[in-house]
């Protein structure tokens, strides 16, 4: 054998090795949990028996529960779609200024916990709160927040999740050739009849998918139900779940884990209904061009554009108007002004509170591995996915997707089932410690930093790569030398992606944390659970100035990157 021959064979062992040990990996983190979800449902202590599975059903809480998700998740998608597909047309079929500026301060929502904006939106209302008194408009004492309920709980998913629909449609509106627009309206239908009868039918396909994630988004939605829900005993399947395992322990894993699947199968119904719906016809498109001239709204841009900009201040600026005030006052409940203002609250989360320095450390840490740990893992993965094409790599490229399309929740306690006992021949055990929530940080966003990666793929030329492999140049070396130089804008903004995400998490952590493990979330949820709301108010702002910093850094360098990474600029 020759020494040229000896190289290929060496390159094409190294190849293998690598695609196989991607494979290995996206079936740790996305199919094994699941399975082991399964068995524990159906096999719990490893005899086949339907006692667990009899015990859920019986149960009037679980189908209460079920009963609740499904009312909230699609009045609160019904919200979304409705915000967020008229928000989409605006902004994309028409002359409006300062588009992405707009943009985003509308996704700006969907980057923040959860959680978080549950907190803001609560102090925003009821008889406490500090905006209200300021301004002399606050509801008597004893009344209740109306936020504390089912329709409270259906406002803040559509608010939530609304950006979801408006980036899925707006993806596919600027997709849309304008000479299907230009063609009706020189036949002489008006705007609207354009867009009735062109431009909606066409956008079926985004608008399905739109809904489809908000869907499933809300479904397992944990920190609003949660802070909205608990309170007035209105629970949904991720609060019961919490409830069940706070309360009781391991002991009722395999109870859970027949939940945690309920949940994944109204998931999946709802996602195998969206592939259905869009089988029944064709959608596609025959003719490419240029993105279709806006529509001109003369006379009616500025009130058009008045009316965007109030609905953004209305479901951003106030609730965080809201949350900042809470922040400022020595206690709930008391009035804000020149001699009450302090800022102790932020001094005690920040400077004294030892579990809230902790979880600053801890979600910086694990937020920031996971993303580095993602980029490092999706850039060869998407090189395989996007240069090697083969059937196995769309089902891994498919596997990718199945952990951040099932509810959080129900990923969290398939993290429990498998790291509850010490890993075979290692004998370590991850349960009760910070890595397992790194593990299901890395299951859970691993999609996130594979999107924008392969966006960029898809737009290099292979030039620079296939004469380095010409020269002798293998796998590993192009890899780092030639492919990650030019793909870095697009696996920095997903990196970026992923640390904003995990950074304010609590579906996943909410379950996973112990002592001394906790996150940003998890503290949040906990001092509004105590009554420290002024506390968990300055937690939640610190937290909300961090990721709207994090996100206008990525301005900086947004002209380098590929269309549509960057779910915030236009």
């Amino acid at each position: 054998m020759s020494l040229a021959d000896a190289a290929t064979t060496r390159t094409r062992v190294v190849e293998t090795g690598l695609l196989w040990g991607l494979v290995l990996l996206v079936a740790v983190l996305s199919l094994l949990p699941i399975g082991r979800l399964v068995f524990e449902g159906l096999a719990p202590g490893g005899a086949l028996s339907t006692s667990s599975l009899g015990k859920v059903l019986a149960s009037q809480a679980t189908w209460t529960a079920t009963a609740n998700s499904l009312v909230t998740a699609i009045a609160g998608t019904v919200l979304a779609v409705l915000l967020g597909g008229t928000v989409a047309l605006l902004t994309t079929l028409t002359d409006i200024r300062a588009r992405n500026a707009f943009t985003f301060c509308f996704v700006l929502p969907l980057m923040i916990a959860p959680q978080v904006t549950a907190l803001a939106w609560l102090q925003l209302f009821g008889p406490s709160s500090t905006l209200l008194k300021l301004i002399g408009m606050a509801p008597p004492l004893g009344s209740k927040n109306p936020l504390y309920s089912r329709e409270g709980i259906i406002l803040l998913l559509g608010l939530q999740y609304a950006p979801l629909v408006f980036l899925t449609l707006r993806a596919g509106l600027r997709a849309l050739p304008k000479e299907l627009i230009e063609a009706g309206l020189a036949a002489g239908a008006s705007p609207l009849t354009v867009l009735r009868t062109v431009v909606l039918p066409l956008m079926t396909p985004p608008l399905i998918a739109g809904i489809a994630l908000c869907f499933v988004s809300s479904l397992g939605n944990f920190g609003i139900p949660a802070f909205l829900g608990i309170p007035g005993n209105f629970l949904v399947l991720p609060t019961l779940i919490y409830q069940r395992l706070a309360g009781l322990g391991p002991g009722v894993l395999s109870e859970v884990a027949i939940l945690s699947l309920l949940i994944g199968l109204i998931a999946m119904v709802g996602i195998l209904l969206q592939d259905y719906m869009l089988r029944r016809r064709d959608f596609r498109i025959t003719t490419t061009s240029s993105a279709a001239r806006p529509f001109e709204l003369g006379r009616w841009r500025t009130p058009v554009e008045i009316l965007l900009w109030t609905v953004a201040i209305l479901i951003l600026a106030l609730p965080f108007l809201g949350l900042i005030t809470t922040s400022l006052i020595p206690a709930f409940g008391v009035p804000l002004n020149a001699k009450t203002a302090t800022l102790a609250n932020y001094a005690y989360v920040l400077l004294e509170h030892a579990a809230s320095k902790r979880a600053f450390v801890n979600s910086f840490l694990m937020s920031g591995a996971a993303a580095i740990l993602i980029v490092v893992i999706c850039v060869p993965l998407a090189y395989f996915i996007v240069w090697k094409k083969s059937r196995l790599l769309r089902l891994l490229n498919v596997a990718a997707e199945l952990p951040y399309a099932m509810p959080g929740v129900v990923l969290a306690i398939a993290a429990i089932l498998l790291f509850l006992k010490p890993l075979p021949l290692l004998g370590v055990s991850l349960y009760n410690t910070i890595w397992i929530i790194v593990f299901a940080y890395l299951a859970r966003f691993l999609v996130l930093g594979l999107r924008p990666i392969i966006s960029g793929y898809l737009q290099l030329d292979r030039t620079l790569e296939e004469a380095a492999q010409i020269a002798g140049a293998g796998l590993v070396r192009r890899l780092v030398t030639i492919i990650f130089p030019l793909v870095a804008p697009a696996a920095v903004a997903g990196a970026l992606l992923i640390f904003l995400t995990a950074f304010n998490e609590l579906t996943v952590s909410a379950l996973l944390w112990s002592s001394g493990t906790e996150t940003l979330g998890v503290v949040v949820f906990s001092f509004e659970q105590g009554g420290d709301s002024t506390y968990a108010s300055a937690l939640a702002a610190v937290t909300v100035l961090v990721t709207i910093g994090l996100m206008l850094s990525t301005l900086l360098f947004a002209k380098k990157l590929p269309q549509g990474v960057l779910p915030w600029r236009d």
